[in-house]
């Protein structure tokens, strides 16, 4: 029930409403805020108020109706079943996550797909580093592109920047093409580009879906000022999909907020090699990571963000 303090200071209380959506309108109670009541025509009568709820508050409102996703990037067959499993509500596949993901292989994508039942958006990244591709780079990646849809892919994430550090309006158009009926995700280039509230408008003049960003820091709490600007900007026009460091508690703190609904994560954990005879003195992995200790999704790690997207939109 809503408490509202009367002119006179008297407890004002609802007694009777009409909504079309009962849920949203308990989102709009909890809500209790000035702009929420700019929606309703309120009624007195003596110490009480009668809400009668517009219908096009519906759209105008988020609370339990916020769009929620998880999304869980995954570089193994074995990753991607424990992802699904754990309750994500898609993948993002990829090789090499350790770098911060690669286009996956052929075979591993078949697997994968064999496997999961849910959407696969594929990364298309042709190597580690920058985002300034050469033409032969750039035509792997139209090339990759057409083959993942041919092979069932759900959609694709990609980007490219300009030299300068700008979005390439250009070569994005061309990528955006090539995907066709694919779902597009402009990928955390998006988080080194010199100017992300341009590069917003740009992907959405491009007809981008998705950005998935960090609000262009390490992690997305260090960049929550620019995630909270962003999400604002972009509206209804295309979806902000949150990443780096989202866990379960991450994700409570911005539901909570009605900051974001879309969440990108790894959730990995790292498992021991099943080597039993190890060379010493050669190491074939990168400094300071070990060969021997490999990755792997958590899927502990993902029904704890599963449960807290749940829970919040319960509340």
């Amino acid at each position: 029930m809503l408490h509202r303090q009367g002119r006179d200071g008297d407890e004002l209380k609802v007694i009777g409403i009409y909504a079309p959506d009962s849920d949203l309108w308990h989102t709009l109670i909890e809500a209790d805020n000035d702009h929420a009541c700019n929606y309703l025509n309120i009624f007195m009568r003596k110490r009480y108020i009668v809400f009668i709820l517009i219908c096009h508050i519906i759209q105008l409102q988020r609370g339990r109706e916020m769009k929620t996703k998880l999304e869980v990037c995954v570089d193994s067959v074995e990753s991607a079943v424990i992802a699904q499993e754990g309750g994500a509500d898609c993948l993002e596949v990829c090789a090499n996550l350790i770098i911060g993901g690669t286009t996956p292989g052929v075979s591993q994508f078949k697997q994968i797909r064999k496997a999961c039942d849910i959407k696969l958006n594929v990364l298309i990244r042709p190597r580690f580093g920058d985002f300034l591709y050469t033409d032969a780079e750039f035509q792997m990646m139209r090339e990759d592109i057409r083959m993942f849809q041919e092979l069932g892919a759900d959609g694709v994430a990609a980007g490219c920047l300009k030299a300068d550090g700008f979005l390439d309006v250009d070569r994005m158009s061309e990528l955006r093409e090539c995907a066709d009926s694919l779902r597009f995700t402009l990928h955390r280039a998006f988080d080194v580009c010199r100017d992300p509230y341009k590069a917003l408008e740009e992907a959405v003049s491009l007809g981008i879906d998705t950005i998935l960003t960090s609000g262009q820091a390490s992690c997305c709490t260090e960049g929550m000022k620019t995630l909270e600007k962003l999400i604002a900007q972009a509206g209804e026009r295309i979806e902000i999909l949150v990443g780096s460091g989202v866990n379960a508690e991450v994700i409570r703190s911005m539901i909570k907020k009605g900051a974001a609904g879309s969440f990108h994560m790894s959730g990995k954990k790292i498992i021991k090699s099943g080597m039993e005879y190890r060379k010493p003195c050669v190491n074939m992995g990168l400094p300071g990571f070990s060969e021997f200790d490999i990755l792997q999704t958590d899927k502990e790690e993902i029904q704890r963000a599963r449960c807290a997207i749940d829970e919040m939109l319960q509340k």
